[in-house]
Formats: structure tokens, sequence, C-alpha cells
């Protein structure tokens, strides 16, 4: 065939280069991708994977349309037979990620919507995919290639419109207004999400994956358990070639620069890490081929990875020095057993070492001095899946998937048993920088010693149907989610010490009845965390959906997802059990001008969120979590016992007050624990869009994104009842804002044992002092969007793909986790511990209101090619959490610990404290003067943006396959605040003074260089 008839013939579905671009007609656990079209009534279409030989064929329907769906991702030959001939020239055709490639056919088996296609060399690009009905971006490997972008899902997942990292300290990432604990990842469609926080997932090594789509609205039914993001990936596979390859990964040190260090604006030390070093390696080596020609296919990747760190700790008197040695290594075995029934095997590791020593240092000198001890962390698993595809007839197809998903973690150190953890406190900042930041407590770490294995055993079926005019899509799907925890903190008494300073006078802790002595202006929080067990937790779901070509120009897609959800106890009974979650989605595109070029689409879902297995192991397994207070009577030096090095043990006074053992729950009789009616959180999204073609390499798109969620799971503060108050508070897990059913006895006040029912809209909580009863706020979380963007297609010389994105995020809770305060216990965090907490509706904590994303690549000629990112953001709200609220005593947030017990919205700012000055009469929280400040009313965190650019060599000699490529990130080294203190009083009236000031700062500027090998 002539290079000029390949183009002309050729089809490409690049769906990583298009705007916005738009999954569409998806197949069973969307791993695979079609291709479907329009020809004439009677013939018949085939496919042949280039690189396998798999072969594919279906007639056209009477209505002359055709669709071949499963097709494993990858470029095909396709041919029009009629009456056993072949009708034309075969058409080259590439069939993405769970993407439809359209390729209408006319009577001599011509491509005849080359009107609303781009020929690119041999390939031509669908710039309008007019079968979707989601919003998603695909980026393939052969993209990433070309762009500055780091070697981790996270920062591929970024270059989507919507997606942005989480800026708090427990990380992650958040998709169009949602929390970091509300998205789902998939590899080769086994959900590989960590259940226990939903925080995190497993990863095979990133040289394995094949091409990426991110899911920021819209989709379809057979994906559930998330009201964020979705990210569907896929790995290599072997084909009839036999072809290896070596590439090295380098980020010495040398290429990386300093981070700036902080201080606070009285000039003391906040964290100091100026001289903190880090250098990374990464080699792997793979190997892909046919075990069996045409039948039988090997790809196989082993990746070393070797990662040091040598840091000081914030205050600058301990350095670390540790290492982190990853063995990780990925297969894929895809059987052909014939053209119609295909079995694939995929397995994984992605399990890591880190061994740290710790050492005293100077700052000023910078000499190491004595060694501290060791600690040591393993994190990671083992995963596989077993997937089965059965082409049975040409309209039906059937496949089973079977996998473990395996994530452990294990924290210890040799000094767990005898040193305990000891810090000072924010407000303690002061003091301890005028003791000269010693070394505080004799563990190397402080971490907790925790003992963590997760496993999912996941299951699933999926089944597609061509009905002339309708596809139907149906299947069930099973996850048995089982956590082994055990978690303590280190020390012979298990226990934490906190240096703080307090008030004489002041409540030790709310309701307390406890008040600092006179004379005490330092005290020690003394924490003990316990927790363990094993539990499992079962989801179900079945789903079906139609997509119905109601015309040729109209698609609708209608389905329905019905969940359930069963956490358990250790003994395997059921403690939370929803099983009536029905989830209707629906969504349309319409081909305006009939012709692939122009496109209106839009959808309206409802989409449930799972309850995490650390609410298991924290309520069904019992949670001790116990403060005690104790002034602090000076400090006192001590030996290391294993190492002989000096540090400070703080010397305890007398205890000030009873313990606060309020945050103790679960274990034993679950009825107070839990509400029996418990219903699930969910969330509601509508989109609306347009895409249209502005010549045959440039698009562009507009669309709205409207998402309400209306329903909170989380522990809520009840002390009081129908029945009256409680006595002791109670922190049941229940919906907000709405009935609560728990069982009331003498212990919280009831006359008679038996159910009773909490309006929480209007009771549960009685404020301190005044006695009076109120509720909660109804749980609230709106996103609005309207995104632009517009793409210019790789041509073999240029591309260019720019966004700007304007958001609102608003509500009064963020989500399962609150990032304002630090706090990513997901689903036990401080949005329901007081009224107070949830009293304002306005700018979340994820509300930025403009990004922009700009990527591009340019090819100088065969051996050099350019590229660079751009990722532009505006900076989050400013909000100030108090700690009191009106005509109450019970306090809204901690006194002692700026992250602890929320916070509201009212500051004091006179009669706070003390005794009036005429009378003599000491004040009383009727006396206070308290100042409302909303969301946000402090302004904004600064803008920030980061520019990546690189180059990339390749070797000008046709038969090696030699490429090197260089990468700068953060091109010009901004290190700007991405986090503040939120907490505004340490007391009534009481001023933190470093509210306003950074926690959390970009990443300074460092190198990348990668040398790939392919032969």
């Amino acid at each position: 065939m002539s290079g000029k008839a390949l183009r002309k013939a050729a089809l490409c579905m690049a769906l990583g280069a298009c705007i916005a671009t738009m999954a569409p007609l998806v197949s069973a656990q969307n791993v695979t991708g079609s291709v479907g079209g329009r020809a004439s009534a009677g013939d018949q279409i085939t496919v042949v994977n280039n690189a396998t030989g798999l072969s594919r064929t279906v007639t056209v329907g009477s209505d002359g349309t055709y669709r071949l769906g499963q097709l494993p991702v990858g470029d095909y030959r396709l041919q029009v037979i009629r009456e056993g001939q072949a009708v034309g020239e075969a058409v080259a055709v590439n069939v993405a990620l769970g993407g439809t490639t359209t390729v209408n056919l006319g009577a001599q088996g011509e491509v005849v919507n080359l009107a609303a296609i781009q020929v690119i060399g041999s390939r031509v690009v669908n710039r309008v995919d007019v079968r979707s009905t989601e919003t998603a971006t695909n980026i393939t490997r052969e993209e990433l290639k070309r762009l500055p972008v780091q070697q981790s899902v996270e920062a591929v997942v970024q270059l989507a419109p919507g997606v942005q990292a989480g800026n708090a300290t427990f990380g992650g990432l958040t998709f169009s207004g949602s929390s970091v604990a509300e998205n789902a990842v998939y590899i080769n469609g086994l959900n590989v999400t960590d259940f226990y926080t939903r925080q995190g997932f497993s990863s095979v090594p990133f040289a394995f994956y094949r091409e990426f789509q991110i899911k920021t609205g819209g989709y379809s039914v057979e994906f559930g358990r998330s009201t964020g993001g979705v990210v569907n990936t896929i790995t290599r596979s072997g084909t009839n070639e036999v072809e290896g390859g070596v590439e090295i990964t380098f980020e010495p040190a040398a290429m990386r620069s300093s981070a700036d260090d902080q201080y606070h604006k009285d000039g003391t030390v906040h964290a100091l890490a100026s001289r903190d070093e880090q250098q990374f390696t990464k080699a792997n080596v793979w190997a892909s081929g046919p075990l069996v020609r045409d039948r039988l296919f090997l790809f196989a990747m082993y990746e070393q990875r070797d990662t040091g760190e040598r840091n000081t700790n914030d205050p600058g008197n301990t350095w670390t020095d540790s290492d982190t040695s990853d063995g990780f290594w990925g297969a894929k075995l895809d059987w052909n057993i014939t053209d119609n029934h295909l079995l694939e095997v995929l397995a994984f590791s992605d399990k890591s070492d880190t061994e740290a020593a710790a050492y005293n240092y100077v700052f000023a000198t910078g000499e190491i001095g004595a060694y501290q001890g060791d600690s040591f962390s393993t994190t990671g698993g083992d995963n596989w899946s077993l997937t089965y595809t059965g082409h049975m007839t040409e309209n039906f197809v059937a496949k089973a998937m079977y996998g473990i998903n395996n994530r452990s973690s294990f924290v210890r150190s040799a000094l767990d048993e005898q040193c305990s953890r000891v810090t000072a406190g924010s407000s303690y900042s002061t003091i301890y920088n005028s003791m000269g930041r010693p070394v505080l407590g004799c563990h190397p770490t402080g971490n907790s010693v925790v003992h963590r294995d997760d496993e999912r055993e996941a299951s699933r079926l999926d089944f597609e149907w061509s009905l002339g005019d309708h596809l139907l899509r149906f299947g069930f799907d099973r996850e048995l989610m089982t956590t082994e925890q055990s978690s303590r903190y280190p020390g012979p008494e298990g226990q934490t010490y906190t240096a703080i300073t307090v008030v004489p006078g002041q409540e030790i802790w709310d309701t307390s009845g406890a008040f600092v002595p006179a004379g005490v202006t330092q005290a020690i929080d003394a924490r003990r965390r316990l927790l363990g067990g094993t539990f499992e937790t079962e989801a179900n779901a079945f789903y079906i959906e139609d997509n119905w070509n109601v015309t040729p120009n109209l698609l609708l897609n209608l389905g329905v997802r019905w969940d359930s959800f069963d956490n358990r106890t250790a003994a395997g009974d059921s403690f939370i059990k929803i099983d009536d979650m029905i989830a209707p989605r629906g969504g349309f595109s319409w081909d305006m001008k009939g012709d692939g070029s122009t496109k209106l689409y839009g959808n309206l879902g409802r989409y449930y969120l799972p309850v995490t297995n650390n609410i298991n192991v924290s309520f069904a397994g019992g949670l001790i979590d116990e403060h005690t207070y104790y002034a602090l009577n000076g400090w006192s030096q001590q030996t290391n016992p294993v190492t002989g090095a000096a540090y400070l043990a703080p010397v305890l006074g007398p205890q000030i007050g009873p313990v606060d053992d309020r945050l103790n729950v679960g274990g034993g009789d679950l009825r107070q624990s839990v509400d029996r009616d418990i219903k699930a959180v969910y969330q509601d999204e509508f989109i609306l869009g347009y895409q249209a073609m502005l010549d045959p390499a440039w698009s562009w798109g507009v669309n709205g994104t409207y998402r309400r969620m209306e329903r909170a799971l989380d522990d809520i503060r009840i002390n009081h009842t129908p029945c009256g108050p409680t006595g002791s508070t109670l922190f049941p897990i229940g919906n907000p804002g709405e009935n609560m059913t728990i069982w009331g006895d003498e212990s919280i006040g009831c006359a008679t044992e038996g159910w009773i029912t909490i309006d929480t809209s209007k009771d549960g909580y009685r404020k301190g002092g005044s006695g009076e009863v109120i509720g909660y706020y109804d749980p609230e979380r709106t996103y609005k969007a309207v995104e632009f963007q517009i793409d210019r297609a790789w041509d073999e010389k240029w591309a260019l793909n720019a966004s700007y994105l304007w958001s609102k995020s608003e509500g009064n809770f963020e989500g399962p986790v609150n990032s304002d305060l630090g706090y990513g216990d997901t689903g036990m965090v401080q949005h329901w511990d007081h009224p107070a907490n949830n009293e304002r509706y306005g700018y979340l904590f994820n509300d930025h209101r403009h990004q922009i994303k700009v990527r591009g690549s340019y090819a100088l000629n065969e051996q050099w090619t350019f590229g660079a990112n751009l990722q532009v953001q505006s900076g989050g709200p400013v909000t100030a959490f108090g700690v009191v609220w009106p005509n109450d005593s019970t306090a809204a947030g901690s006194f002692t610990n700026e992250f602890g017990s929320g916070g509201s919205g009212w500051i004091c700012v006179d009669k706070c404290s003390g005794r009036d000055p005429v009378t003599g009469v000491a004040y009383t929280y009727a006396d206070r003067v308290l100042e409302y400040t909303p969301r946000g009313a402090y302004g904004t965190l600064p803008w920030t943006w980061t520019l990546g650019a690189n180059v990339t060599w390749k070797l000008p000699v046709e038969t090696t396959d030699l490429q090197v490529r260089f990468t700068v990130f953060n091109l010009t080294n901004n290190q700007e605040k991405v986090n503040i203190h939120s907490r505004y009083e340490a007391a009534p009236g009481v001023y933190r003074p470093y509210f306003e000031e950074g926690t959390r700062w970009q990443s300074p500027r460092y190198a990348q260089l990668v040398v790939s090998w392919r032969f």
C-alpha cells in the first residue's frame, strides 16, 4: 500500500491527545476498547491485531451499523469482506483504552468520515468522539515520553483538568472539589485502592504502565465506590515480536536545590530544611515476546529502586540517614486460546523496605553527634489477577475476573519498648527555642508501632449484548476486604508526651470540672492510643446499562447500579450494613452536524461512597484514645539505653484533673456506638458540555460541572437524647443532621431500656452551662466548575494542550477527612465533634478558584525533542478557627492541641478570661464577647505555579533505539506555602502567634536523567 493510500485509510483514536477526552461506550471493566460505525448491511468487518494476530469478525446489521467490542488495546487492520472477498484496502485502526474508534465505511470499503478526522502521517485522529457521555482524559506511554512529568501515577493524573494535589499533611489527590479519600484506582480491572482510609493505592513499576484514563466525572455504572474520581490504567503486554529493554533513571542530590529554612514571624525557627538531601536511582529491565506465536505472550519487568535521604527534623537537632530499597516487579501473560476466547494473568509486587538511623545534630555547626537508634518500615505487597474474555457470539461477550490486592505496613524500631515519644507542642515552641531546641526523648522517630495487613479479594462478571440499536451491559462485582492490625505508641507506658503551655484557672479539658492550678503555666499532655484486631468488609454490586442509539446522531446512556456494604466486627458480625444504595445514571451525546465534528453531551448521576475499614478497627475492635495531663516540673537529662546519647525527659508533676477518655469508642456492645439505621454517603452530579473541531488539527471544548453532597457519615458527639442528658459523652457513627437510632438504657439517662431515635438536626447536643439543647447543621458540599480546553494533536512535529478551569467549592464539611486541621482518620474527623465545627457554610479547603494547565512538545528533528508542562492555581481560602462559641461553656476546639477537636468560627475579643475590673467578679462563658468569622474571611493563600521542561536526544542510528531524556522539575524553584496553621486561638482570647504561617511548601527544583535502550 502506498504511503498516500495508507494515510487515507489509517484510523487512530488518539484519546490522550483529544480535548477533554471523553471516554465513549466503555467495555466491561474498561480495560479494552472497541471499533464501530456504519457500513453496508450484510457485509462482514474483520479486524486483525498487528502485534498478536488476534482476529475478530462481525456482520453489519440490517440498520447499517456494526460494533466489535472487548478488543485489547493496540493497532489493528480493518477489512471489509463481501461474499468472501476483500473489498477495498485495509484500514489501519488504533484501539485506545476505554475508547470506541468510529470508522464509517462506503460501499467500496473506503473511509467516508474523513471530514471528522485528521490525517497525521499514517494515522488519523478522531477529533470529537460523538459516542462519549463521560468526562475522561487519556494519557499514553508515548505521550509521557515527550513531556516533563514525574514517573508516578499521581503526577500523570494531575495533567487532567480539575485534579490537584491534596495540600494537607496526608497528601493525596482531589478530583473536582472532593476530598483525597474519595477516589478509586484500577490496574487491568483490579481495584487497588487502599480500603483502610482510601488515601493511597498499589502500583506496578511505572514503566510497566501502557495507558492511563483519568475519569473526572460522569463515569458509567460499572464503576462505583467513589465520589471523587477514577484512575483506570492498563499495563504493557507481550506481542509476536521478541524485544527487550533497559531504562535507568538518575535523580542525584547534586541536581536538587535546597529547601528554604522556614522561620516564624517573630524570627524563631519553624522548620530547618536547607541541609536536607535526597538522591534517587532506578533501573528496570524488561523482556517481551511470544511463547507460542499468535497464541501465548509474555511481558515481564524487574525494577530496582534505591532512595537515599539525609535530613534534619524541623528544630534541626536530629539528623536522619535513611535508605529505601524496592525490588518492584511485574508480569503479564496473555493466552489467545482461540480468537474468541482470551485469558490474561497479571502479577506484580510493590514491596518496599526503609531503614533509618537517627543522630544528634547541631545545626549551627553541621556537626553530627551521637547515634540515637534505628527505625524500620515495610510497605506494599504481592498482587495478581486472572481475567477471561469470551466472545460467545458476534453480539454477546462475557468477561470474568478474579484477583488479590495486598497492602501491608509494618513500622518499628529497636527502641520501641524502652523509649517514648516526647515533643514540644506549637504553644510550647517559644520556650523550646529558648532552651536551644535540645533532643527530647530517646525514640529515634516517635512513630507509632504499627503492623497492618490489608487484603482485597475481588471478583466480577461483566456481559455485553448488542441488540440492534441497543448495547446492553450488565454485571456483578464482589470485594471482600480484610484488615489485620495492631497499633500503639512506643515506650513502656505506650504514651506520647507533648509539652504545652496552659493558663492558670483554665479548665484543663472542657467538661472536666478540673482547672489548671495557680502558678502552673507548663504541662504535659500524655496520650495513649491503642487499637487492633482482624476485620472484614464485604461489598457487592449489580449494574445494568443500555446504550441506545435513538437515531444515527443521538445516543442515550441509561443505567442503574445497586450497591451493598457490610462492615463486620472481629467476630464476623455485621455492625454497619447498608444494602439499599440505588444509583441511577444517564447521559446523552448528540452529533449535531451528523459528521462527527461537533457534539453536545451531558450526564446526570448518583455515586455512593463505602465505609472504610478503619471504622471497623476503631469501633468494632475498640479504640483506646486517652489524654492525661500533668504539671511540667522541668526537664532532666537522661541517657539513651541503647546508644548512650543524651536527651531530655520531662519531669512530671501532679496530675491535673481526670483522664480524658471521651474518644474511647467501640468494643463489646455496639448498640450505642453505631446508628442502627445508618445510611451511606452519596453525591449527585450533573455535567453539560460541547466539543467541536476548528480544523483537522485543532479542537476545543467547554463543559460545566455541578456536584452536590448532602449526607455525611462520621462519629458525632452526643450528650443529650430524648431521655435527657447522657452523663458521659457518646461518639456514635451516624449521619449528622438526620435521625439516629441507638440503644437507650440507664447508663445514658433512659428510665427504660429500648431503642431511642434522636433527630440530630434538633437534638443530640446540650450546651455547657446554659443547658440549651440543639442539633447539628445539615451537611452540605457543592462544587461548581466551568472548564475551557483547546488541543492541538501530535503530528510527529508538535502538540499542545491548554485548559482553564474556574471552580467554586463551598459547604460546611470537606468530606471524610479534615484538611483544614490536618486530620486524616477517614470518617472519624472533627466535623461533628461539636455543632460549632460545622456551623459555617463557605469556601472549603480545596476551593482553588482558578486552575491553568498547559503542556506541549516539539520535535526539532528526528534527534531532538523538547517538552514543557506548566501548572498554575490560585490559593485556597484562609479560615480562622476559634475554640469557643456563644452561650456554651464546652470548648469547640482543644485548648491544648492545635489540631484537636475541630474549632469554631467565633473569636473571643473581650471578657474572655480574668475578672471584671470594677466588681472583681470572674468572667464566665456568658460574659464573653465573640466575633463571627466566615470561612475564607482572612483571604486566600498565594497563587502557586510550577514549570517543568525537558529535552530528549535520540541516537541517530536506525537499528538502535537509544534515548536520553533530561528533565528539570519546578524550573524556577518556587517554594511558596501551600498550607498554613489555621487555629487562631489557643484559649478564649489567647491568640496563637503562628496563625496563617506555613506548614507545607512547594518542593524545590530538581533534575532527572533517564537513559533508555530498547533492543
